[in-house]
């Protein structure tokens, strides 16, 4: 049995279209219509019944190699007119929430396959189900700088070894080897002191926004829900070359969010990937509508003061706390007069 995502809702364009750079994919993916679906899926509670639905059928494995860019559609393209609320757009933020569907969707499948007593389509479900973790788990692991930890202590036993050979070099007189060595271990000094504080970094991050809370962009404006975090910046070189990252107070080594854009403060921004110097939490609850495609899959819905409940699957994968509302006896107090 081939396994797949179901990709319902989370759209963007008026007209109900998946959205993607369709070539870098397709030849390890099929696409096929709701149509096709098997009874199985079709009654699966999980996802929410759209129009025009679309399921991505293949091996997990490919996210290994990151090749696949399975994206919501980005209908607000990047001008030359300098910074703007585009220019944080983050492909791989949105590439990293419909991995985390994926995730939610054969975990689903692997129970109902059990409650109606299917154990080998249960066992093969299972199976990549462990594959996807596997490969979650690695890249979280990244992001909090237990590689970087591992890099910096690779480099340093090598800047050991060169030191030998360059003592070596010296004796025997070698001195354009020994220069060579010399600019050698410079560099990777450089490397392995800048992979140590990013390792730092990660250990002490210090979150000043939570899952599922509410903010407004510093410059911009936009209301957004927090979805997701990172202790520092883990995008390419070049998205932080566009988001102007290095202009930024605290550079890269400072938290940063994904974050769900309203779709009313501005529909052609989807995910954006935002630095925690740009974030603000609003001064009173806003208990105001919020709108957006990925709402209903990663929280539960909102609490009294309008931030929204991260789903049990969402607090575990960034190993955050469950959020429970101060306690107000004056509340009780009203609702008992009532």
């Amino acid at each position: 049995m081939v396994q797949g995502l179901l990709l319902n809702a989370l759209t963007t364009s008026r007209n109900g279209a998946f959205c993607g750079s369709m070539p870098s994919w397709r030849k390890h993916f099929k696409l096929m219509t709701k149509t096709q679906i098997s009874s199985v899926i079709e009654r699966h509670g999980i996802w929410h019944l759209c129009h025009q639905s679309l399921v991505l059928r293949g091996n997990p494995n490919m996210l290994k190699q990151r090749n696949v860019r399975v994206e919501a559609g980005w209908l607000f393209r990047r001008g030359d007119q300098g910074l703007n609320a585009s220019s944080e757009q983050s492909e791989a933020a949105n590439e990293d929430i419909l991995i985390f569907f994926f995730q939610l969707d054969l975990a689903t499948r692997v129970q109902y396959a059990l409650n109606t007593e299917q154990y080998d389509i249960a066992q093969q479900l299972r199976n990549k189900l462990t594959e996807v973790e596997a490969e979650v788990i690695r890249q979280q692991e990244a992001k909090r700088g237990s590689s970087l930890k591992s890099e910096a202590q690779d480099k340093a036993i090598s800047i050991i070894r060169l030191r030998a050979d360059l003592q070596k070099a010296i004796e025997s007189e070698n001195y354009v080897l020994a220069a060579k060595l010399r600019d050698a271990i410079s560099e990777l000094e450089a490397e392995s002191l800048a992979a140590s504080a990013k390792a730092l970094a990660h250990e002490n991050a210090n979150y000043s926004f939570r899952l599922g809370q509410r903010v407004r962009h510093k410059k911009f404006g936009y209301r957004a829900v927090v979805c997701g975090m990172d202790p520092v910046c883990c995008e390419s070189s070049s998205w932080m070359e566009t988001a102007q990252v290095e202009k930024l107070h605290r550079g890269s080594n400072q938290p940063f969010y994904q974050v769900l854009v309203d779709v009313h403060a501005d529909p052609n921004l989807l995910v954006a990937y935002v630095s925690e110097e740009n974030l603000l939490a609003p001064d009173e609850p806003d208990v105001d509508r919020f709108d957006h495609p990925y709402i209903s899959f990663l929280f539960y819905g909102m609490d009294a003061a309008g931030d929204f409940i991260p789903i049990k699957q969402l607090r575990e994968k960034y190993n955050r706390p469950r959020h429970e509302i101060p306690f107000d006896p004056l509340d009780e107090g009203h609702g008992s007069d009532a």
